[in-house]
């Protein structure tokens, strides 16, 4: 996993360097290299009631993030970009079109991760939290550059601010929501006092988008759909990482076979 990480963020490096323009593409993107394998430990989602105790534990303003990479599926930087013209209450779907993420330490507008744009099924509570939520924490327009730091400047009605009105840092509400929100919960240990929280990379908000995952698997969608959700490139990622999530199919394999034999003895 160490490997993984330092390749990744080597990768992440080398496309920022891509994006200011200082290197014409990236090395890590050519066939010859192939990025380090990847553990087989399997992703365990959290349960329903998980969920809950993080959300209730997080700040006011913050909680409807929980029900968008819950039951939206939305990567975390997705989550702090959503405008309020990506919502579409009346068709029930939202439209994940950008994210706020970092470019030379600047906040920037940018495509969604590997410019796959998408919608996405916005279920009922999901939509009703936006709407309560935008009734006490009101939109603000937030002017940011455009995929890199020097690039155009766009403005954008973001449903998330910080308390100052601004947009919300990543590191920011890591550090001084979530992980507090994580401990209140019992997922994380509550640190010493004076002592940092302890490194958790599987209860990141990337774990919401797993829980989102599990349930819809449970509940019988298809690899193919929960892709599309996601925003993954390849089905064939979101099998190798959900595989084990998806319902035995053994009960109905017998059902389906002992139905097929008991119609043709019939005949």
């Amino acid at each position: 996993m160490v490997t993984r990480t330092i390749y990744s963020n080597v990768r992440a490096a080398l496309s920022a360097a891509v994006d200011d323009g200082h290197l014409p593409r990236n090395p890590c993107a050519a066939r010859s290299v192939r990025p380090p394998t990847v553990d087989n430990k399997r992703v365990v989602p959290w349960t329903p009631e998980q969920v809950f105790a993080v959300r209730a534990a997080m700040p006011e303003r913050y909680q409807a993030m929980v029900d968008l990479g819950g039951g939206c599926g939305l990567r975390q930087g997705e989550i702090l970009g959503v405008a309020v013209d990506a919502i579409d209450f009346e068709s029930d779907t939202l439209h994940v079109v950008q994210q706020l993420k970092l470019s030379r330490s600047k906040a920037v507008f940018a495509p969604p991760k590997g410019g796959k744009l998408r919608d996405v099924p916005l279920p009922g509570p999901v939509a009703d939290a936006l709407r309560a939520h935008m009734k006490w924490f009101p939109p603000v327009d937030i002017t940011l550059p455009w995929k890199v730091a020097d690039g155009p400047p766009v403005t954008k009605r973001l449903i998330f601010t910080g308390p100052r009105g601004g947009h919300v840092w990543r590191t920011s509400l890591n550090e001084e929501a979530w992980k507090p929100a994580l401990a209140a919960a019992g997922v994380i240990p509550v640190p010493e006092r004076g002592r940092p929280y302890a490194e958790s990379r599987e209860d990141g908000m990337h774990a919401l988008r797993h829980f989102y995952a599990s349930v819809l698997l449970d509940a019988g969608e298809n690899v193919k759909a929960l892709a599309e959700y996601l925003g993954h490139s390849d089905p064939g990622l979101t099998l190798r990482v959900y595989a084990h999530l998806m319902p035995s199919s053994q009960e109905r394999t017998r059902k389906a076979v002992a139905a097929a034999f008991s119609s043709k003895r019939t005949r």
